[in-house]
């Protein structure tokens, strides 16, 4: 443990207003948190942050803590602020080590779970708490999502994904692997076979193209699909990386630690759209980053870049007639992602946004009657506590909805008895 996690909790003030919990997208009651275990209630301190949001020993790990909790701290304006990713994390790792949860009673209703990532985690572990009988389904063959397939291993550790999917079967939750709705089955299907209330957090793990000439080429690769199983790609020495997101930090450090001697970033503007960590972290690793750099066209030997020029917002407003040649033995690409258009366009009566998002309620309810969406799929690619915060709105919004539906049936009965 490099932090000595009691120090680091005394050193919270426990304000009245504290502005580290508005600074947490899900509202985490820290100073509580901190005051709970301070007087030996690890357990209990757990569980209540647990219950708030079952990912926060992943969110203590990969969530940008100096934009959110930390960086609202009161000690930081002066000084340092409390490190409270540290103390959560210590808090959080060990009520997942005790497995401290329960299926709540059976209520004999099923529900399914499109997506197996931060969201559908979320979904189906509080489902099942209410007693609802949860069937999971993604496309690839272990639970994780982004967490397992794009977070590196070196930030996020599978073998804490791997808790929450023991967690899951522990819950009772049923999992089918290594099938995409909207290809073999749809929602239709799911509806037909007595699944009243379905909820999509298939995420977005579709790349953005650039759309230029060479995209095509055989060492052209998208970072979202390296992250996925890096072993098995052949870089060469000199790796261009075009994107300046978490996404693109993680590809070039992951890149440099398979042995690629050269890494650069190419930052179409002026600044880097990733956490400061996650910069940092990348330079100091070895990755170069050279700003304002275009993307224009990608030949075998590497890429042409134009020259931009940025206004004061960070966009860029000009580029240059000239362009700059970048060798590369392998181009990686990651400008952005989108969501898989299987199951958003294939479901009668779900409504999509112009970027392809899911169009949603207050509480992820879907134009389609019983259907719910939560994550990615329906703000982008933003981070995981945010799918977190989002499924947690879905959550109450299928039980409202579900409780709806058999308070109705216990009003008024089915056609052949109200005849």
């Amino acid at each position: 443990m490099p932090h000595n996690v009691i120090a680091e909790a005394k050193r919270c003030l426990n304000c009245k207003n504290p502005l580290c919990v508005k600074g947490c997208p899900i509202h985490t009651p820290i100073p509580k948190m901190i005051s709970m275990f301070l007087n030996g209630q690890i357990k209990e301190a757990g569980k209540m942050v647990f219950d708030n949001n079952p990912l926060s020993v992943v969110c203590s790990i990969v969530c940008n803590h100096d934009a959110q909790c930390q960086g609202h701290c009161v000690r930081g304006i002066k000084g340092e602020p409390v490190l409270i990713s540290v103390v959560e994390n210590f808090i959080s790792s060990n009520f997942l080590d005790c497995m401290n949860v329960e299926k709540g009673p059976s209520n004999g209703i099923k529900v399914a779970v499109v997506g197996a990532g931060p969201a559908g985690i979320t979904i189906a572990i509080k489902m099942a708490q209410l007693g609802y009988d949860v069937t999971m389904f993604d496309s690839k063959p272990k639970v994780g999502g982004v967490l397992r397939y794009g977070i590196p291993d070196f930030r996020l550790s599978h073998s804490i994904v791997d808790k929450y999917e023991v967690l899951l079967r522990k819950l009772g939750v049923k999992i089918r692997y290594n099938i995409t709705i909207g290809k073999v089955i749809g929602i239709e299907e799911m509806f037909r076979d007595g699944f009243k209330a379905i909820s999509i957090g298939t995420g977005v793990a579709w790349p953005v193209t650039l759309n230029i000439k060479g995209e095509s080429l055989g060492h052209v690769h998208y970072g979202v699909h390296y992250l996925f199983d890096p072993d098995v790609y052949d870089l060469g020495d000199k790796v261009v990386v075009i994107g300046a997101g978490n996404v693109a930090m993680d590809v070039a450090r992951t890149a440099l630690r398979k042995g690629a001697q050269d890494v650069k970033i190419m930052v179409r503007s002026d600044r880097y759209s990733a956490s400061k960590e996650e910069h940092d972290y990348a330079e100091i690793e070895g990755a170069q980053f050279i700003f304002n750099k275009a993307p224009m066209e990608i030949t075998s030997e590497g890429v042409y870049f134009a020259n931009t020029v940025c206004d004061e917002n960070h966009k860029v407003i000009s580029m240059s007639d000239d362009w700059e040649f970048v060798p590369a033995t392998t181009v990686m690409i990651c400008v952005s992602q989108r969501p898989s258009s299987f199951i958003l366009t294939q479901t009668k009566g779900l409504e999509i946004n112009e970027k392809g998002l899911a169009k949603i309620g207050e509480n992820g309810e879907t134009t389609r009657e019983g259907l719910f969406a939560a994550g990615d799929v329906i703000r982008g690619a933003k981070t995981v506590v945010e799918a977190a915060e989002t499924a947690k709105r879905v959550v109450a919004g299928m039980d409202a909805y579900l409780k709806g539906l058999q308070y109705g049936n216990e009003e008024g009965g089915d056609e052949q008895d109200r005849d």
